[in-house]
């Protein structure tokens, strides 16, 4: 974790420093949704979402602290707009009959320093199926602007068969086209402008 000054966002909880109890605004403008599938058995393809919202409620008790995240999957970007429309295709995403992409925390598991164990239910192409996100509190920090935000990464895999998100296509040589696992990587600051007590 990188080191900052105290923050009136932080407190000390069993020896380790957390976020203060509140509800935070993701920032989407710094928040970062991204995922990396192999292609063509060889290499591997990054894209990210653009249009990322949600809340993080802060408890008093940090193992009760909650998540929600709403990502619109028509916002994908992988650079390569022949593949962004493919991937909005019913083949991939189908934007059209699933608009939403969502995430809600069902747990959360304080592990080492800084890091967590944030369990949640994901909700892709109208599919619901669990998910352990490995997580680091990142810290918090106040910018020459005067806004203050804390910051949070995680990451997980997930198949994307599991939410049928099936398309492929054989190659000659042997294997797929796609790859099955797809790594999804978070990274994101949220603010307390618009904070209620926890």
């Amino acid at each position: 974790m990188t080191t900052t000054q105290a923050s009136p966002l932080t407190r000390e909880y069993k020896g380790r420093t957390i976020p203060a109890a509140g509800v935070y605004q993701i920032d989407s403008a710094h928040t970062t949704v991204e995922f990396v599938a192999r292609h063509l058995m060889i290499s591997k393809v990054r894209g990210r979402f653009e249009d990322v919202s949600g809340t993080v409620t802060i408890a008093e008790v940090p193992e009760e602290s909650h998540v929600e995240v709403t990502i619109d999957p028509a916002s994908v970007s992988t650079k390569e707009p022949a593949r962004d429309e493919h991937l909005r295709s019913a083949d991939f995403f189908d934007v059209d009959s699933y608009p939403t992409i969502t995430f809600r925390s069902t747990a959360l598991k304080l592990t080492s320093d800084n890091r967590f164990e944030l369990t949640g239910e994901l909700t892709l192409h109208g599919v619901t199926r669990p998910v352990v996100l490995d997580g680091e509190f990142e810290g918090a920090n106040t910018s020459p602007w005067g806004t203050a935000a804390i910051g949070f990464s995680a990451s997980t895999e997930i198949d994307r068969d599991d939410y049928g998100v099936s398309f492929n296509q054989v190659l000659e040589t042997g294997g797929m086209l796609v790859g099955n696992k797809v790594r999804i990587e978070l990274s994101f600051e949220a603010n307390p402008a618009l904070a209620e007590a926890a």
